[in-house]
This record gives structure tokens, sequence and C-alpha cells, in this order.
């Protein structure tokens, strides 16, 4: 990334990719999560690498709904652990909510070095590395059944940002509100949600965590919020047509 200059347009996609790339080589990303990347890198392109006006709108909502929670728990995965550290533990002093580390392709090595990188950042107790306090959410057959008995099981509103839809739904059922980030808007992870941030986590979640500070009720529908944002996506499409 060296020869590109820091003002190019795509210096900034380029730099998380490399941030994701450390990550891997630190042990916290499973290969997977870079091939995720990779499908989230398209769709960035596609709403034109800004927060846009439903993302916004959605970041508004999802701030009310974590301020009025009862239990609110950020569930962490390699992913969210390698590109925003210090914002995790930034949102969940402004949303006074808890961190749980919550992964996919699970193992120890894995878990306890994103436990370390959010130590690193300040992190204050971290849930989801105990497992004498481990229980398992119905409906699902991957690792991501395992919560924890003080966090997301017990937790009733869930953020769950970079999610695989079969655990969005097992969270529904089970009767959590979920707010996600999902740069698809078409995603079953996206359509599943009570609040969708169509939107690049690591843009988003700064302007979450300013929200989270002064947050207010705004008017909110998910399904409609998608719809606008698929909307701007053909706008934008139409937009660098009409350049090209």
């Amino acid at each position: 990334m060296n020869h590109i200059p820091k003002s190019h347009p795509r210096a900034k996609s380029l730099y998380i990719r490399e941030k994701l790339v450390d990550a891997f080589d630190a042990g916290l990303v499973a290969k997977e999560g870079l091939m995720a990347h990779g499908r989230g890198e398209a769709f960035d392109y596609l709403i034109g690498e800004k927060t846009s006006k439903s993302a916004k709108k959605a970041i508004l909502a999802a701030a009310f709904m974590l301020k009025n929670a009862q239990n609110p728990v950020i569930s962490v995965n390699g992913n969210m652990a390698g590109l925003c550290p210090k914002e995790i533990i930034l949102l969940a002093k402004a949303a006074g909510a808890k961190i749980e580390v919550n992964l996919f392709y699970a193992t120890n090595s894995r878990r306890q070095k994103i436990y370390s990188a959010l130590k690193k950042n300040g992190a204050g107790k971290i849930y989801g590395m105990d497992k004498k306090n481990s229980t398992k959410l119905s409906g699902l057959d991957s690792a991501r059944r395992i919560v924890d008995r003080d966090g997301i099981y017990s937790a009733d509103v869930v953020v769950v940002p970079l999610e695989d839809g079969d655990r969005t739904l097992a969270l529904k059922k089970a009767g959590k509100k979920v707010i996600t980030f999902d740069l698809n808007p078409m995603s079953r992870t996206a359509e599943t949600a009570d609040i969708t941030i169509v939107d690049n986590v690591v843009r988003a979640i700064n302007h979450l965590i300013k929200s989270c500070k002064n947050p207010r009720q705004v008017k909110f529908d998910n399904k409609k919020n998608l719809a606008l944002a698929i909307k701007e996506i053909k706008t934008n499409l139409t937009k660098r047509a009409s350049h090209a």
C-alpha cells in the first residue's frame, strides 16, 4: 500500500485489508474471516464507501435501543477484534454494555488471543471465557451456540457485528433484540435483525459510540430502512455509470 497516497479514495479500504491480514497472522482471525471481509469490501464499494443516510438512521435507532436496554451485550469475533478493538471498548462504555467473545470457528488459542487483544485495549470483564459458566442457544449446530450465562444468554439486546444468519435467527427466537452491522442489505442476517446498520463497521462503530452519548428516539422500521439502503446502492451505481 506504500505506493498509494493516503488521500487516494481506496487508501482506507487497503489499510483495513492490511489490518485484517495482520490480525490473521497474529492468530485472531480465521481464514474464513478473510473471505467474509472480501465479500464485504465489494458491498462497501457499492454503497460508495461512506456512511449513508439509511445507515445514520439505523445508528440512531441502535443507540437508543442500547441505552434503554437492561442487559446489552456486544458479541465479538476475530474480525471485530482485529479491526476495531479500541472502539469495542469505547462502545461498551458508552452503551453500558458487556463484551462477550463468541466464535464460529472456535479454538481455545484464538479465543485467548482475542481476549488478550481486548484486554490490551482497556477492556474490563470479558464474558465467554469461562467454560463453567457457559450454556447453549437452541437451534444452532456451530460453536456459536455456546454462550455465557451472564452475557449473551441473559441479554435483552445483543450487538452482533459481522454476523451469520443462523445465530441471528437463534437469538431472535430466544427473545432478544438484535443489532447488526452488515454491508449486504439483502443478507439473511440483515433481514432478520431488529436494526441493521448497512455500513462498514470500522466507520459505523464510531458514529454509534457518539450517538450512545446523546441518544434520541427515532421512528424506525428495519425493512423500510433496508429498502432505502438498496435504493441508495442503485442511485450510487447510476451516478458511477454516468461518469464512466
